[in-house]
């Protein structure tokens, strides 16, 4: 047979790495997309103080699904870490309390260098993270996917279809209003339950007379809600802290355990392990 011949079938290709991404996948008990409807309300924050409280409850991974703007890494101080392949597959790195975290950070030369793909190269991505990556058992799988409703959550979506859930995250303000709707129809068309809406910096708690200022207005999260018949699992205040923790690589609920922002993370992730057992 000449070697023309013995070229696979791409389309074989395509049903076996569905297959192996299955089996990857039923090792992991529930999984759990971050989505938001606009950029720069904390989305990737959000996600990893809740992995950081969930890994209380059991093993815990992190899928970075922003490929050209990955930042899971730096706000868990594993910037400049590398995935390395093993025989079981690709082992994904290791941050605080045992979270296993798979990123295009870690697959990038330097800082500097960006991702400029087009959408068939972000879906082929995505099924290779689920199906290359030694997940092994997992009790969750929080995906941090990028803003909007683009290829990344699309693809997200259409490949794990029992995902136990989405988290949609916002600010307070009306123009984060108007595009988290689109965030929940845009799950609710994709038959995914909506396990609520994380309010972001609802108001900054004054660290000198204790009272809350509103910086981006009020009552945002909870007006959403109740238009969209969706649970508002929380509303997490304004720190200074936030920052300077995300940027020295340390999970805030760490090292903030007692502040108004870290009870409110907590409060949201008993609320998830409910939902979910």
């Amino acid at each position: 047979m000449s070697e023309a011949h013995e070229v696979k079938n791409p389309w074989e290709q395509k049903d076996q790495q569905m297959e192996q991404i299955k089996n990857r996948m039923n090792k992991i008990q529930h999984k759990i997309a971050i989505i938001s409807g606009k950029g720069g309300v904390g989305k990737s924050l959000v996600t990893v103080n809740l992995a950081m409280g969930l890994a209380d409850n059991g093993r815990v991974a992190i899928l970075d699904a922003d490929l050209t703007g990955p930042c899971v890494p730096k706000m868990l101080g594993l910037k400049g870490t590398k995935m390395r392949a093993g025989p079981t597959g690709i082992a994904p790195v290791v941050g605080p309390k045992g979270v296993e975290v798979v990123s295009m950070d870690f697959l990038l030369p330097n800082d500097e260098a960006p991702v400029i793909w087009r959408g068939p190269l972000k879906m082929g991505a995505i099924r290779q993270f689920l199906g290359e990556v030694a997940w092994g058992e997992q009790e969750f799988l929080l995906v941090d996917l990028p803003p909007g409703t683009g290829d990344e959550s699309l693809s997200i979506l259409q490949l794990l279809p029992e995902m136990d859930g989405v988290i949609i995250v916002t600010i307070p303000s009306e123009v984060s209003q108007a595009v988290v709707k689109k965030a929940i129809t845009f799950a609710r068309k994709m038959n995914v339950p909506v396990f609520g809406i994380v309010e972001n910096m609802s108001g900054m708690i004054c660290p000198h007379c204790g009272e809350t200022i509103n910086v981006f207005s009020e009552g945002g999260g909870a007006k959403v809600s109740e238009e969209m018949n969706v649970e508002l699992l929380g509303s997490i205040p304004m720190d200074p802290k936030v920052s300077v923790d995300s940027d020295a690589g340390v999970p805030f609920i760490l090292n903030n355990p007692d502040s108004p922002a870290s009870k409110a993370f907590r409060e949201i992730i008993e609320k998830i392990v409910k939902k979910v057992k």
